[in-house]
């Protein structure tokens, strides 16, 4: 389901002073308007350094501050943040040294600069090659281009560190927007982190937007633009319980997973919907990616067969246990249904067609930005629910006896929680 679209704006972009952006502390990731890349163990070190030298600040800090802590003048300090006056290197050194201890950089300074920060939204992924991610980037970008703004986007891998990382990077950037898509693996560390870069985002003008995923806490001062997850997922689980399928394996769990929680959520509601009992539920914690599936299943199928449908945590997992039926000798939907989740453009073009959940992922990223720009002042904390549906193809079909595995299979299999 999508929305209709708003009026469009159009607006330019400025350039951010130099001498605020520390690019160098960060190597291993890699900022551009296409795609962000890999990490190491050192560029985890960086992080946890650079987030202790670069506390997040509240409130808005004056030059004047600066200027106390770097043990200068106000007039030594705005000079040597300027870039543009000659200043002796080891104060400007210091002042710049305060101002990153002080988060100066997102607040009063960058706004005095450059009028409230660059036309800039960015937009943070687990992974560009993923068809789901890139749909979302896409409708960003359409949107910030139609109102004249640049997009930057940036990968993660899924790694919260690198997330925030990036986050802190776009800060010092002056980025207006900040755009965090999909569900990440949370803990109180993290959560704690979101809330404190949403505060200092919102105390300099600029914003955070959580796409797909919920605000870490309810006085967080984002916007949420996510889809309605574990209802998807109940719809789908309902698909196949109505086609007559009792024996359900969930493949491609990810505990602490905002996402793919809501799913498993939506999954073991539908079951009890239906009357059966919690310890029907079969959860598989494989992750996501086709790689990942086609791992998981293959090691399903060396079980005595106990399912008769898989419900795949998103179209690629889906992919993955396409695959590893197929070479199994096994046909879909004739001995094993399979769904899935999002509705990727290829989702057709499997072999069977895939059934499974539209998600309007080009909308979600559109909507972002929209809602964002529209009503920037209670953009703040406010959620927004964007609808999901069944598509169905030619995966599912009525189920058949379980059969057993062949003989002398090792009985290894993947994670499961009951």
């Amino acid at each position: 389901m999508g929305n209709d679209m708003a009026p469009k704006e159009t607006e330019s972009t400025e350039p951010m002073p130099e001498g605020l952006v520390r690019r160098s502390s960060v190597p291993e990731m890699s900022v551009s308007e296409t795609s962000g890349s890999g990490e190491s163990a050192a560029g985890k070190r960086v992080f946890r350094e650079s987030a202790a030298k670069d506390p997040v600040s509240k409130g808005r800090v004056t030059i004047r501050e600066v200027a106390e802590r770097a043990g200068v003048s106000t007039a030594t300090t705005s000079r040597a943040l300027s870039g543009n006056h000659p200043v002796p290197a080891a104060t400007r050194a210091r002042v710049l040294r305060a101002a990153r201890e002080l988060d100066y950089v997102a607040n009063a300074h960058a706004r005095a600069l450059v009028g409230g920060g660059r036309k800039m939204a960015a937009v943070v992924v687990r992974q560009v090659t993923s068809p789901f991610y890139a749909q979302v980037a896409e409708g960003v970008e359409a949107e910030a281009a139609d109102r004249g703004w640049l997009c930057v986007v940036g990968a993660t891998g899924g790694d919260p560190q690198r997330e925030m990382e990036f986050v802190r990077l776009m800060r010092e950037e002056g980025a207006r927007l900040v755009i965090l898509v999909g569900g990440v693996v949370e803990d109180d560390a993290y959560r704690e982190r979101v809330a404190q870069y949403a505060q200092a985002l919102d105390a300099s003008g600029a914003r955070l937007v959580l796409c797909g995923r919920p605000a870490p806490g309810p006085e967080v001062p984002a916007l949420v633009v996510e889809f309605d997850n574990e209802a998807g997922a109940r719809a789908i689980t309902g698909h196949l319980l109505s086609a007559g399928h009792r024996r359900i394996v969930f493949l491609g769990g990810l505990p602490g997973n905002t996402a793919l929680d809501a799913r498993v959520a939506g999954y073991r509601a539908a079951l009890a919907e239906h009357g059966l009992p919690p310890a029907a539920a079969r959860v598989v914690d494989c992750g996501l990616g086709r790689a990942a599936g086609l791992r998981a299943m293959t090691e399903l199928l060396k079980e005595t067969r106990e399912f008769t449908a898989v419900f795949a945590g998103d179209d690629m997992v889906a992919a993955g246990a396409l695959r590893a039926i197929a070479e199994t000798g096994l046909k879909v939907p004739d001995d094993i249904s399979v769904v899935g989740y999002n509705d990727i453009p290829l989702a057709e073009d499997f072999d069977p067609p895939l059934t499974t959940v539209r998600t309007p992922a080009e909308e979600l990223g559109r909507a972002a930005v929209r809602i964002a720009l529209r009503d920037p002042e209670h953009a703040a904390g406010s959620h927004h629910v964007l609808g999901t549906h069944i598509v169905v193809r030619r995966s599912v079909a009525p189920p058949k006896a379980p059969s057993s595995a062949p003989p002398g299979a090792p009985p290894s299999a993947p994670p499961v929680r009951p």
